[in-house]
């Protein structure tokens, strides 16, 4: 009879002074170690590999809730989170993914409203669109005051082109008179940010009016629109 003996090690400090401390939402079973403190999974059931990170992380992307993918791929949310945040950290810079600009641009801006928590928590979505691109150049996440406006006028990264919004107070107060045009619903001078707008709450969840998809933190509803964007304007750039 051949009996082995393994010794288990804290994944943090090395350390054999651990003991179970139960199983996480997966049935891995945990460790506490008694002498950093770490709780963490002792052995993962399931090891995902590259192809199937992307492949969870792409449903994800296609409105599917993390309970959703939970249940269908056996991930824990707090390991999707976790390779979200990864995702969204090895993304290019915003400006990175524009295609040249043009002295004959226009932006359209609008604003769109989101709430992070409970409806009283409002997160507005605040975006500057180029028509001729279709690319999204600048967006801040905020209330719908003068300072958040202002943080969306320092974003863009050209301040010289005309510009387009409708008749909310916060534009004409932040946007100079000499390049920015107030336009009314009926104009038709919005409706390409407009459809952007849609875009967005058809594909993501935490967007949609009437949904229990809505952000329990404003990073995460941060990282998850951040993600959104730059995957679209990559969409639409001449080298995807």
């Amino acid at each position: 009879m051949i009996i082995q003996t393994t010794t288990y090690h804290c994944t943090r400090c090395k350390s054999t002074n651990i003991v179970r401390n139960g199983h996480n939402s997966s049935g891995n079973p945990k460790f506490l170690c008694k002498d950093c403190g770490a709780s963490r999974v002792l052995q993962p059931k399931v090891r995902y590999t590259k192809e199937q990170k992307e492949l969870i992380l792409r449903t994800y992307q296609e409105r599917s809730s993390m309970r959703g993918i939970q249940r269908l791929f056996g991930v824990s949310r707090p390991t999707l989170i976790a390779w979200i945040k990864k995702k969204v950290q090895s993304l290019p810079e915003l400006n990175e993914t524009l295609v040249q600009a043009l002295p004959d641009d226009v932006l359209e801006l609008d604003e769109m409203w989101s709430y992070v928590g409970k409806k009283e928590n409002s997160a507005w979505l605040w975006s500057a669109l180029c028509r001729r691109t279709r690319q999204i150049v600048a967006f801040v996440i905020g209330d719908r005051g003068e300072d958040t406006c202002r943080r969306l006028f320092s974003a863009l990264p050209s301040r010289s082109c005309r510009s387009y919004s409708d008749k909310w107070s916060a534009y004409e107060a932040v946007f100079p008179a000499w390049r920015h045009k107030s336009a009314g619903k009926g104009e038709g001078l919005l409706s390409h940010v407009e459809r952007w707008h849609n875009t967005v709450r058809q594909r993501l969840g935490r967007y949609v009016r009437k949904t229990l998809s809505f952000s329990k933190s404003f990073q995460m509803h941060e990282l998850v629109t951040r993600w959104f964007i730059m995957e679209y304007n990559l969409s639409l750039s001449p080298s995807s």
